[in-house]
């Protein structure tokens, strides 16, 4: 059984509107649907917390779009994981979009013990926005941040989105420069995907994108200017002003425990994987989750690993293997570096933005 606190995750899979890019497990649903949605998360909490007898330090109810519940509904979820699983200074993070009974969510929010927000800005170009299907107006994400900040919560997160039709390193430029104006203390810098299934996969033939070199360089610019800023890279599209890093982000990056509750969500905890599958009917029959075999291999932990800026400390992995990083994957590192793609000196090996942007590539080098 952990005794490290472990990370808590909870799926919230409601949204108003599916976005054209959105793969995640998201759907609209009335009143009736959300609340025995809620009902079964807190069966599942209490389930849980009789199951692993552990502590988690972070929350993180995402989606979706949770700020979709209401306002009771949100407190009570925080309420009642902070009751059985979390420790008093743990992150608790909530994703939210604009909306018109935002604030009073917000405030609800904050009561309950929210002490980090996570909005999808996406971009502050009207033509962007429209080209990802966002219903918010730059002036909406704008409230809602002041929103945030006047509900006590002073801990926020920005999604900025890189490689959009027509976008430029000036309108990305200003994107940064509008999330940063806010007072955010986090950003995290997506390159566009175009997942199967989803609206833009569906038109992709008719789309005018950056090709792979315009995206590095846009990649590679705004890694550039956010670091001007003092909002530093931690991993490769996170960045924060130091000491606002993700706590609960780092939990997947750094290989460690944690839980995930609803459907699509997935768990890793006592050596194993597991996941929810994408159906909330199941989910809503009490159905288990499905087996994703053990988790922790030197294979993973090397793959999450080298996201992180801190890279692999030798001595680290040598104690959590009982063996050293070895010297062929560091006769190969040495070969890399000279391509500028990783930095390696007798402690550490980790990977340069260049690196970043070939990290498939890379990575399989070391597993």
């Amino acid at each position: 059984m952990t005794t490290k606190p472990i990370g808590l995750y909870i799926h919230i899979p409601f949204c108003e509107k599916k976005c054209d890019y959105c793969d995640f497990y998201s759907f609209a649903a009335d009143e009736s649907i959300k609340q025995a949605y809620v009902d079964c998360l807190v069966k599942r909490l209490e389930e849980y917390s009789q199951t692993y007898s552990c502590k988690a330090d972070t929350l993180y109810i995402g989606g979706g779009t949770p700020s979709q519940l209401s306002p009771k509904q949100v407190e009570r979820l925080v309420t009642k994981a902070r009751e059985l699983f979390l420790t008093s200074d743990a992150e608790i993070t909530v994703e939210a979009n604009p909306h018109s009974s935002l604030p009073e969510f917000l405030k609800a929010a904050a009561w309950a013990g929210v002490n980090r927000m996570s909005f999808g800005l996406q971009s502050s170009d009207e033509k962007e926005l429209e080209f990802l299907g966002r219903n918010s107006t730059p002036k909406e994400l704008e409230n809602a941040i002041k929103s945030a900040f006047s509900a006590g919560i002073e801990n926020i997160s920005a999604d900025l989105m890189l490689g959009l039709e027509g976008q430029t390193k000036q309108s990305l430029s200003r994107s940064a420069d509008f999330a940063l104006s806010l007072g955010v203390k986090h950003i995290s810098a997506y390159m566009l995907k175009l997942e199967e299934g989803t609206a833009l996969y569906k038109k992709r033939g008719s789309l005018h994108l950056p090709d792979d070199d315009e995206t590095a360089e846009l990649y590679l610019f705004l890694c550039d200017k956010l670091t001007s800023n003092n909002t530093l890279q931690y991993e490769i599209s996170n960045f924060a002003v130091p000491g606002f890093e993700s706590r609960h982000n780092l939990k997947y990056w750094r290989c460690e425990e944690y839980l995930g509750i609803g459907p699509s969500a997935h768990s890793f905890i006592n050596g194993e994987r597991f996941f929810f599958p994408r159906d909330i009917k199941a989910f809503l029959d009490g159905n288990e989750p499905t087996s994703d075999g053990n988790g922790g291999s030197e294979e993973e932990y090397i793959m999450l690993k080298l996201r992180l800026t801190e890279g692999i400390d030798f001595k680290e992995y040598e104690k959590r293997f009982s063996r050293p990083f070895g010297e062929e994957k560091k006769e190969k590192a040495r070969f890399l570096m000279k391509k500028g793609l990783v930095d390696i000196n007798e402690s550490r090996l980790s990977l340069t933005r260049k690196g970043f942007l070939l990290s498939n590539s890379v990575i399989c080098e070391f597993i």
